[in-house]
């Protein structure tokens, strides 16, 4: 049977592998010669700092992919095409010199990455070039997975009923791309460049190679060996932030240098043959979906709630609140595992899932602060942000969002410490300055005797803070503050 289309171009965005890769796959069956090109685009990169791991992250998981492709196509002429620019300018100029028919990507979901498609395929369409696009980043997308009267979920719990429900009438479908891998081109004279450097890019190293933090396809296959190793645990040890419990893949899922059908294929099966631990990591796949279908079928909740009576709260504002939320971002609440949940966010990129939460709720429920300005701040400091996760994360704490915890519920950091990190391993390791206090004093030191404090080298107010709020009265003051809500109709 012939192929549609003479040649076309594969444009990898967050779909960082050959591997089950749809839109790479579609390009191999459509098309006589397929040609790969990634962008670093300058809107997205130019407002970033110039040391920013995630972009160190797509450097290296480009070198692997170029390798993986000329590996593919048995061509070493053939590879990736890879340009820095402005992509919605590129990537039809690009087409058109390659005098390709059409154009292959993944769908990106977020309001600013379809606004760029649109422009994009209307740009293409002028030059009588195609845009195909095909799912790729989830299982379900969009409107795919509906209540019974036709309409989005907004409770996560029927959701999940639904979304496993489908999956068992439609199986996940992973495709390999190498009976097809004739059909990649070698790349035309010009186009020969290797992937640029961090420098040629204009941004310098980070700490990403001291974190030991694997890039590209061999990096999360490493990862996801690894867990898959402990994955019958996954219930037990996911929520103490000093056991190595998760599986870490957030930046390879962001990214899509792992492919979510291999994972869910996996979890999945495991499940079904009695592994509660691959339950409970299936069912945070999904969370991940759903959050997905809600930035699709609810985009209001980029700006405000997804809940609009919860935008009638009165933040804290000013100075004052600008200081409090300064203190936060720089891990000085005198709350030592906000502190240190905190330290993890900044020094690594990553911060464990308990204690988003519980850092979340601290600058929220405790200080009062608008969700909104944590929501940007994880946006900037997280290597794995996601806008679909991140905001709906930030709405859970906030109970602003669908699903979200009920807003007279206000974790205590003093005994989330105590419960999740009960012997202090976790604060130790990101504030050495409270080491050698008891692990009696180590979760609230503003309680601890004054010769636990000098015998441990700590001085209150000196290098540790003493905390910005006390809990119970901070409390008091949230539960007056969503009063509004109560009363709302």
């Amino acid at each position: 049977m012939p192929k549609p289309f003479d040649s076309g171009l594969v444009w990898f965005r967050r779909d960082l592998r050959t591997d089950d890769n749809s839109a790479l796959c579609l390009a191999l069956q459509q098309c006589q010669k397929v040609y790969c090109a990634f962008i670093f685009d300058r809107d997205i990169l130019d407002p970033l700092p110039r040391a920013d791991r995630r972009v160190e992250f797509i450097q290296a998981s480009l070198v692997e992919l170029d390798a993986s492709l000329r590996s593919l196509a048995a061509k070493p002429e053939a590879g990736l095409i890879v340009r820095y620019g402005v992509a919605s300018e590129l990537i039809p100029a690009l087409a058109q010199e390659l005098r390709v028919q059409a154009v292959f990507a993944a769908h990106d979901y977020e309001p600013q990455a379809m606004a760029r498609d649109a422009r994009v395929r209307g740009k293409l369409a002028s030059l009588g070039i195609a845009l195909h696009t095909c799912k790729d980043h989830v299982i379900f997308e969009g409107r795919e997975v509906l209540t019974k009267t036709g309409t989005p979920y907004g409770v996560f719990t029927p959701y999940l009923r639904s979304w496993l429900d489908r999956l068992q009438h439609h199986p996940v479908r992973i495709q390999d791309p190498a009976p097809l891998a004739s059909a990649l081109a070698a790349r035309p004279a010009g186009f020969h460049q290797a992937v640029p450097t961090l420098h040629e890019l204009g941004f310098e190293k980070t700490n990403l190679a001291e974190l030991r933090i694997p890039t590209g396809t061999s990096g999360a296959r490493q990862l996801f060996e690894g867990f898959f190793e402990r994955m019958d645990q996954y219930h037990e040890t996911r929520d103490f932030p000093a056991v190595k419990g998760p599986s870490y893949l957030g930046v390879h899922l962001r990214f899509g240098t792992v492919s979510i059908r291999k994972l869910v294929a996996t979890a999945l099966q495991s499940s079904i043959a009695g592994s509660r631990g691959a339950t409970v990591w299936l069912n945070e796949l999904v969370w991940r979906e759903f959050y997905f279908q809600i930035l699709a079928n609810f985009p209001h909740v980029c700006s405000g709630a997804f809940k609009p009576e919860y935008d009638a709260i009165a933040w804290e504002r000013g100075p004052h609140a600008k200081s409090l939320f300064q203190s936060w971002c720089e891990g000085r609440t005198g709350y030592p595992l906000v502190d240190a949940a905190m330290a993890q966010l900044n020094q690594t990129g990553y911060m464990h899932n308990r204690l988003r939460m519980v850092a979340g709720s601290f600058l929220v429920k405790d200080l009062g602060i608008d969700w909104r300005w944590g929501e940007s701040y994880f946006a900037e400091k997280l290597n794995d942000f996601d806008l679909a996760a991140n905001n709906g994360g930030w709405q859970w704490v906030a109970s602003s969002g669908c699903d979200a915890q009920p807003w007279f519920r206000i974790f205590n950091p003093v005994s989330q410490s105590e419960k999740f990190d009960p012997e202090g391993k976790f604060i130790r390791r990101y504030l050495p300055q409270l080491a050698a206090l008891p692990t009696t004093a180590l979760h609230a030191p503003w309680k601890a005797r004054p010769l636990e404090l000098s015998s441990a080298g700590v001085e209150l107010g000196g290098n540790y803070p003493q905390p910005l709020v006390m809990h119970d009265e901070a409390r008091a003051r949230t539960l007056q503050r969503y009063a509004v809500v109560k009363k709302s109709p």
